[in-house]
């Protein structure tokens, strides 16, 4: 099914060749690619288009968004594995 942009797709893959770059080591590709596309549905759906700058900066924030939320479990599981040893 065709949305509304498909013509835009290298501008979407241009975003998502940005922001695999920028959360390398972070985030995997395919990661970057569900925000990116997340993004930009979301973004069509609430303002009835979706110019690549505002996937990209919606993109971005939720790639920051679970960055963050992965760094706090990683510190919590080592705050628990510390308050078990003998």
């Amino acid at each position: 099914m065709a949305h509304q942009g498909d013509g835009d797709l290298p501008r979407y893959a241009a975003i998502g060749e940005r922001l695999v770059e920028e959360f390398e080591g972070v985030h995997g590709a395919d990661t970057v690619d569900r925000c990116v596309s997340a993004a930009r549905h979301g973004a069509e759906e609430v303002t009835g288009s979706a110019p690549p700058d505002l996937v990209e900066r919606i993109a971005r924030r939720h790639l920051e968004v679970l960055a963050t939320v992965a760094a706090e479990k990683r510190r919590r599981t080592r705050r628990s594995s510390l308050d078990n040893a003998p």
